[in-house]
């Protein structure tokens, strides 16, 4: 064969293999109409047109191109392992949107001063109204108010008897209300009314701790005669009747009205096989309905139960892609990857005003050894599965949230989270922007199966309609977990890898932004194990460990706060170092100070002989931190600060949040926290602090001597004790006594007081000289 020959043949195999590779593609745009032979009007076309080329040669790449409009679905788009490989792609998220929702051309008439009505003759059920595209208030109570807190507006006789009994239908009721703690909400139908007036309740399986509604934070909605203000609407399913007042320049008719009607829009669902390289991209997906009332399932022993779907909805997937897309006005969860789902990207997304969660990454109970799904439930022992790690392969895995936006969720719902990650492994949530949220911006729900890193995130205005909580939270009431205390300690020491037996692989939170006013900026509740916790700012909440095992916690910068130890064990092998605190620490119940607490700097010499009582931060210091430029969000250290002396180092602070320069436009920052007054930080004794959970200060004014009877303006205040202080036990300390002596040495104020009692660490009681109700009395205190 000839070199020219061999050349051609080589030039013909090579347009062959492009020819063979070249993607179909379909094309979508309002008229059905284009020179492409593969067009379509409608996205379910499309979709089944895909089906059809695929069943003719399963090998064949396919693109669908939608072109700028609205597309309403007639269902939602499903996607099975058939179709591996398609690409959706949008010409522009601005331009081109999916909708759940159907227009109806409507005859309005007047019904009232205000209110107009019209017939609903289509067959369809729907739970959100959309005029000229901007969803309508369900008819409620109270009114709707923006700053109104819960719910945008709450009050305690939502559900009341005399209100109920003003109402014509109360069995269309929707009656919402937060869990007692404020642990979420829960939501119930009104199915009739008892023989003493008041309403019969049922659901509230959105929480899975249990309680009565809250007795004040409650609203209630889908009622006629609470129709009473513009915006409103209701729909009467019997009389297939619309009621809507309209706000003020709205011309009916004119106004394109919309009814939603779908739960979801897009399902990415393998079987048997999964479906594999689906590419979402360039669209805004808008409207579905809520989806209270579906099956709530309880995420293991977490706070949370959750309807297993989503705007998005992906399971038994790999190598996926939801990316550069818009969704809002959505009444549910947004996406939810589910089940068996490996290498799943969800990027560069903005997610804003929609009911429920954002992003959720959930896998299945059965892949769990030996679950508990109640808080208080619990697997002897004896009957225990030990055998680390998964059962089974369904769950996901090695999945990324990134650059994304996500932005006032939770509207409806109130336990969700920007990102939920429950029964998962290695999933990476790296440089989004989080904030304003009912709950956390971030929450882990279990420690299985770890392996997780959280970076470059900016999550802040959280918590704002719950309690109790944080801009990071997580649990870990995994299989060594027991709500009998003393059963837990019992088995993690004798043996002290059960912890691992779940949290399998390191949890990484580094690098992070986060601030809470409503909580901690992080916390780890119940039982959270296996962490690396390294290089965050926390602007507001300070940084909680409960119980739970194996954290390392170091060069983090706590501003206005500081570290809560609470209820560890005595072999927890915690560590604390390193880390800029800006108040004492918080501590509750300890058995044990952890593996290592040193090398921390304190705002305040007394604060650092509170920690050294406990023969802990032996090498710590205290004094200024000397931030670099605070009011510009830049909590780096002077290159003099204390403390970079004691091993402390800088961290970037303009690498949180979102990267995608769009993103970047759009999103806040947190707000720059006050921080405390140089005379606070330099530890004045006029300054607060907590010893065994009690408010103690200093005596430092004459107003203070003349009001407590003393001497001299010298003394330690009790401020407020708490009841369950040891100092509290028989005849101990009380509220508004002086501590003039320890020991028969006198204390001037808290800093001597510390010292004193640090002379004494080894006993259980101490002698104090205190001053009650003008008269000085000796007592035995217990301290230990």
């Amino acid at each position: 064969m000839s070199k020219t020959t061999l050349i051609l043949l080589i030039l013909i195999i090579t347009a062959l293999q492009s020819c063979k590779n070249q993607a179909i593609e379909i094309f979508v745009n309002e008229t059905g109409e284009s020179e492409h032979e593969l067009t379509f009007k409608s996205v379910n076309e499309a979709i089944e047109k895909a089906y059809q080329i695929k069943a003719d040669d399963s090998n064949a790449d396919i693109v669908i191109n939608i072109s700028a409009g609205d597309y309403y679905l007639s269902s939602p788009i499903r996607i099975n392992s058939q179709l591996s490989g398609l690409k959706i792609i949008g010409a522009n998220k601005a331009e081109v949107t999916l909708k759940g929702s159907v227009p109806m051309n409507l005859n309005w008439e007047s019904f009232s001063e205000n209110i107009f009505v019209a017939d609903i003759s289509a067959d369809i059920d729907f739970d959100q109204l959309i005029i000229n595209g901007k969803p309508q208030i369900l008819a409620r109570y109270p009114n709707y108010n923006e700053e109104g807190g819960f719910w945008q507006g709450y009050a305690a006789d939502a559900i009341s008897k005399e209100r109920i009994a003003s109402w014509s239908k109360p069995t269309t009721a929707i009656f919402h209300a937060m869990h007692r703690g404020k642990w979420g909400g829960m939501h119930f139908k009104i199915s009739g009314v008892d023989e003493k007036g008041e309403a019969i309740l049922e659901g509230g399986l959105q929480n899975n701790r249990p309680s009565e509604p809250h007795n004040e934070y409650r609203m209630v909605e889908n009622v006629f005669e609470e129709l009473d203000s513009p915006g409103e609407w209701y729909f009467d399913a019997g009389e297939r009747k619309l009621y809507f007042w309209p706000q003020t320049g709205t011309d009916l008719e004119k106004a394109s009205c919309e009814a939603v009607v779908l739960k979801s829009l897009i399902e990415i669902k393998g079987d048997k096989v999964p479906v594999k390289a689906i590419s979402i991209e360039g669209i805004t997906l808008e409207h579905t309905q809520r989806t209270l009332f579906e099956t709530y399932e309880p995420l293991l022993r977490s706070d949370w139960t959750m309807y297993r779907g989503g705007a998005v909805f992906i399971e038994g997937a790999e190598n996926c892609t939801v990316k550069n897309c818009e969704f809002t006005n959505l009444g549910g969860n947004v996406i939810f990857v589910s089940s068996y789902s490996r290498n799943i990207e969800i990027s560069g997304n903005h997610i804003h005003d929609c009911g429920a969660s954002a992003i959720s990454f959930v896998g299945e109970a059965s892949a769990v050894r030996s679950p508990s799904f109640q808080y208080g439930e619990f697997v002897p022992l004896a009957e225990m599965d030990t055998v680390r790690g998964p059962k089974n392969e369904l769950y996901p895995k090695d999945c990324i949230a990134k650059d994304n936006l996500i932005h006032r969720i939770g509207r409806v719902e109130k336990q969700v989270a920007g990102v939920q990650i429950a029964m998962a492994m290695d999933i990476t949530v790296s440089h989004n922007s989080i904030y304003d949220v009912p709950r956390a911006g971030i929450n882990i729900g279990d420690g299985t199966w770890g392996g997780h890193i959280l970076e470059y995130n900016d999550v802040f205005n959280t918590v704002l309609e719950t309690g109790d909580h944080g801009s990071f939270n997580s649990w870990g009431r995994d299989r060594f977990w027991s709500p009998k205390r003393d059963k837990m300690e019992e088995m993690t020491t004798a043996n002290p890898e059960m912890p691992l037996w779940d949290a399998i692989h390191t949890t990484i939170i580094r690098n992070n932004r986060f601030r809470c006013d409503h909580g901690w900026d992080i916390d780890l509740d119940d039982g959270s194990t296996n962490y690396h916790i390294y290089n965050n700012l926390c602007l507001n909440g300070g940084l909680k460990l409960r119980e739970g095992f194996y954290r390392v916690v170091e060069n983090n910068i706590m501003v206005n706060n500081s570290f809560h130890p609470h209820v560890w064990f005595a072999n927890c092998d915690d560590v604390f170092r390193r880390n800029i605190i800006t108040d004492g620490y918080k501590d509750v119940r300890l058995l044990s100070w952890g593996k290592e607490m040193d090398y921390n700097l304190f705002p305040d010499e007394e604060s650092m002989m509170k920690a050294q009582l406990y023969n802990i931060d032996e090498n710590s210091g205290f004094g200024d931190p000397m931030f670099v430029n605070p009011k510009n969000l830049d909590f780096s250290v002077a290159e003099s600060s204390p403390a970079l002396k004691l091993g402390f180092k800088n961290f970037a602070m303009d690498e949180f949040g979102v990267l995608s320069p769009d993103l970047k436009e759009l999103a806040k920052t947190p707000p720059v926290p006050v921080l405390k007054t140089a005379k606070e930080l330099a530890g004045n004794t006029s300054v607060t602090v907590s010893w065994l959970r009690n408010e103690i200060k200093g005596v430092d004014s004459m107003e203070e001597q003349s009001a407590y009877g003393l001497n001299t303006a010298e003394g330690v205040i009790i401020l407020k004790m708490w009841k369950g202080s040891l100092a509290f036990e028989g005849d101990g300390l009380k509220n508004k006594d002086v501590i003039l002596a320890v020991e028969g040495e006198k204390v001037k104020n808290v800093k001597e007081f510390f010292g004193a009692l640090k002379k004494y660490n080894y006993t259980e009681t101490v002698t104090m000289l205190v001053m009650r109700n003008q008269a000085e009395q000796e007592l035995t205190v217990r301290v230990k």
